[in-house]
């Protein structure tokens, strides 16, 4: 049975933080702040996979207060949901997601965040998407004070 998770995360950006997404370390003046990377995109995905087997989210799992998570790669975080998926007898069947953000442009860097996610949720690339927009310099995110992610997952799990 096909079931379907959603994530959403956003982080503020900060001067002196490398900016990640997908696990790529993206060139900008700012980077995304957080306890981990603050890689919005992954932390989003993240959130979509543990939704689809209604074990919660990314915080329960790595609450911000745990000192061993403090700069921690998300893609950590991915492969644990992903196990947490084949520990219930599923398997990912598509991930899609949206980064949103005014600056910089981050759809030249997709093909490196989808090789990034799928092998960290351990699909092949071509079940990720990647998609990017910005907020029409409206709010938060068009005044350039942070950056948003999406995503869906889609697991197919034992009935």
């Amino acid at each position: 049975m096909i079931h379907v998770g959603i994530g959403y995360d956003v982080h503020p950006l900060a001067t002196g933080r490398k900016l990640i997404l997908g696990g790529v370390e993206i060139p900008h003046t700012k980077g995304l702040d957080g306890h981990s990377d603050a890689d919005a995109l992954m932390h989003a995905i993240c959130d979509a996979v543990l939704g689809t087997i209604g074990a919660g989210d990314i915080g329960q799992f790595f609450p911000n207060t745990d000192p061993r998570w403090k700069g921690a790669p998300s893609r950590i975080f991915l492969e644990e949901a992903a196990k947490q998926v084949k520990a219930r007898g599923g398997r990912i069947v598509n991930i899609d997601a949206t980064i949103i953000a005014q600056a910089p442009k981050v759809l030249p860097h997709a093909a490196a965040m989808k090789a990034n996610i799928a092998t960290a949720l351990s699909i092949p690339a071509t079940k990720v998407g990647i998609k990017a927009t910005t907020n029409e310099h409206l709010g938060f995110i068009g005044r350039e004070e942070g950056i948003a992610a999406m995503a869906v997952a889609s697991v197919d799990l034992p009935e």
